[in-house]
């Protein structure tokens, strides 16, 4: 698994499976957060038994699912409230993290007097180039 921090207590990653989340309860991990649209994909129809398996290893769920760069206001701010309220570390994740690191971004502004050159760096340093939607970040 390519994990990758974007502040304490919050990592990235690209899509989970059932048989990874051993991996990421030996990581340390107490909370996931999935941005995946159900039946998105043929490896991904739901994420009801991916929600149960991390549940049986005592670790919190949450989803968020959105379309890839639709972030709607609501999804913002529940996706902020989740990373408020669940227990740390926590691992957000999509198909390939892009959409993971994008809510943080977007809820980092709206909750917190942040600096976007320095989110977008963090986004850089996990493998996420996501300066061309600057604008679409300060328009929310």
């Amino acid at each position: 698994m390519d994990i990758k921090e974007l502040e304490p207590g919050f990592s990235i990653c690209h899509a989970i499976y059932p048989q990874d989340l051993e991996e990421v309860k030996a990581r340390g991990f107490q909370s996931i957060i999935c941005n995946r649209m159900p039946g998105e994909a043929e490896d991904h129809a739901d994420t009801q038994g991916l929600r149960l398996a991390a549940e049986e290893l005592g670790l919190e769920w949450v989803e968020v699912p959105v379309v890839p760069g639709e972030y709607t206001p609501e999804a913002v701010e529940t996706f902020g409230r989740a990373i408020e309220r669940l227990p740390k570390p926590i691992l957000g994740f999509c198909r390939t993290g892009r959409r993971a690191v994008s809510l943080w971004i977007h809820a980092q502004l709206q909750q917190k007097s942040c600096d976007l050159g320095e989110l977008l760096q963090a986004a850089h340093a996990a493998g996420h180039d996501l300066t061309e939607q600057k604008d679409a970040f300060l328009s929310k």
